[in-house]
């Protein structure tokens, strides 16, 4: 029986999302996607490739499905619609593009993304509701925390940790053996030669903190 997917939000991330799933459909008659929901009024009716947007997320309940992915790109909304949505009973699907490549001793959380192009090493830990984005890399003995978001085409050497709802940038890297903490974001290009403590904003190569944040 296939399990039909509700998409949480409809923008451009959401739409990436949609691609992924359609791509993993064609695979495999086990997975259907249905649509979206997105609190946005002037999307509702629309057609986002080929899929409808059914209405807001609080009418999700009104829409036969059997699982969602939260498809926003905010790190905090993110975490915030799947608990919401965890709350209520939804079930999360992982969506993971043909063209990844993930190793099979990677752990992948719940309700995460994986964009194409995307590598995931051996040993590499993957938390719930994270977003790889297209052509990022992940090598060996990761642990990526709860939320976070490694940006289109960024690179993490082996054994880093990033903390939950951490943003790695595009195009940033983080060396090898390097901890960035909890709610952090790294900026675009930069590059992590050092440790970063929680909820620190850091650009440049090397990445320097710029400032804290809440």
């Amino acid at each position: 029986m296939s399990t039909r997917v509700i998409i949480v939000g409809a923008g451009g991330h959401g739409q990436v999302v949609a691609d992924i799933l359609l791509q993993m459909a064609a695979y495999s008659a086990t997975l259907t996607p249905v649509g979206y929901v997105d609190d946005d009024a002037s999307l509702a009716g629309r057609q986002q490739l080929g899929l409808p947007v059914l209405g807001k997320v609080t009418d999700i309940v009104a829409f036969e499905h059997d699982a969602v992915v939260v498809a926003i790109g905010d790190n905090r909304t993110r975490r915030t619609l799947l608990m919401t949505l965890q709350s209520q009973g939804e079930s999360l699907v992982t969506a993971i593009h043909p063209r990844a490549v993930v190793a099979s001793s990677a752990v992948i959380g719940a309700g995460a993304v994986l964009c194409a192009g995307v590598i995931v090493n051996p040993g590499a830990s993957i938390g719930v509701n994270v977003i790889v984005n297209t052509g990022a890399t992940v090598d060996h003995h990761n642990v990526i925390g709860d939320h976070a978001h490694i940006a289109p085409g960024a690179h993490l050497g082996g054994d880093v940790t990033i903390g939950e709802g951490t943003l790695i940038g595009i195009g940033a890297v983080v060396m090898p053996q390097r901890r960035v903490g909890a709610w952090c974001t790294v900026g675009a290009g930069g590059v992590v030669t050092r440790d970063l403590p929680d909820r620190v904003v850091a650009i440049g190569a090397p990445a320097r903190i710029r400032r804290t944040h809440a």
